[in-house]
């Protein structure tokens, strides 16, 4: 993860691609420009869950890699099987999912049937969230980006996109549902 910081280093702008968001036409345009974006400074505070600027693709894809095969990558162990185990299982308090613990209005998921380990959210309940996957758990960015891990289906899948805000269209939950309804077996 050494691409991933709470801001783009001058040294890496020319690798940092603009924010689209929703035009009045509904076409694409851009938000942003990298050179002057505000993710070029440092923010001063700094949260873990919704402050570091993304790492390269390659960065995301080996981390979900790594979790799919059980906290392994490349032949080397970086997680014990079961603390990814435990990093993923809900947490919340009394098994409740996030709609009976959330404050504020912004969520990059759904929140019903959602719950909220050390570091993922997890599909607990399909029929509440309306999507597939019971027992996978993922990771949304703001500008429509996410991965996610269904040790099930032995299934590891990332979205990388510039879109903001995240809410704009529902990539995520038309993307599981293609993949989802993809599987045969």
């Amino acid at each position: 993860m050494k691409d991933t910081a709470f801001f783009v280093a001058t040294d890496k702008l020319d690798r940092f691609a603009a924010n689209y968001e929703r035009g009045p036409r509904q076409e694409a345009e851009a938000a942003t420009d990298p050179a002057t974006s505000d993710f070029t400074r440092d923010p001063g505070f700094k949260s873990g869950g919704g402050g570091p600027s993304p790492a390269h693709p390659p960065t995301i894809c080996a981390s979900a890699r790594c979790c799919g095969a059980g906290g392994e990558l490349d032949g080397a162990r970086i997680l014990g099987p079961r603390t990814l185990e435990v990093m993923h299982m809900n947490h919340l308090p009394e098994g409740k999912d996030l709609t009976q613990l959330a404050i504020g209005g912004f969520s990059e998921t759904a929140n019903e049937g959602v719950g909220f380990g050390l570091g993922f959210a997890s599909t607990m309940d399909q029929v509440r969230t309306g999507s597939l996957g019971a027992g996978d758990y993922y990771w949304g960015g703001a500008a429509s980006t996410i991965f996610w891990v269904d040790p099930k289906e032995d299934l590891s899948v990332v979205f990388m996109t510039q879109l903001m805000p995240s809410g704009t269209f529902n990539f995520r939950g038309q993307l599981k549902s293609i993949v989802y309804s993809s599987i045969i077996d």
